[in-house]
């Protein structure tokens, strides 16, 4: 399966050690129920949906979520994590057939 299209925003654009941020990620996923029918034959369309999404700060997990199929479209997921130096975060993700995929982003403090 081909590695899907990921963002990991975080902001505010400039931060401090010690600041506060909000990470977001993106994903581009059809978050597929299983109870949608396809238009054109009438069967249903096999569920495809992520399971869980780790969020990740040099290598210690901060974020750990547990999600169901009821998440919207290329889903966006945000959480908080306080600053402590420069390093890498790194979101995993889990989807219901367990393919497991990967993003990540170095962040660096200004100040």
């Amino acid at each position: 399966m081909s590695k899907r299209k990921t963002l990991i925003k975080v902001k505010p654009n400039k931060f401090k050690n010690g600041d506060i941020v909000k990470v977001s990620f993106m994903v581009m996923h059809p978050m597929e129920t299983g109870l949608r029918k396809d238009k054109k034959t009438g069967k249903y369309i096999p569920a495809e949906y992520i399971k869980n999404v780790k969020f990740e700060y040099n290598g210690k997990v901060f974020t750990n979520m547990n999600v169901w199929e009821t998440l919207s479209v290329n889903p966006v997921l945000t959480t908080y994590m306080k600053v402590d130096g420069e390093g890498t975060i790194k979101v995993t993700f889990t989807d219901n057939e367990g393919t497991v995929e990967e993003s990540s982003q170095k962040i660096k403090p200004k100040g």
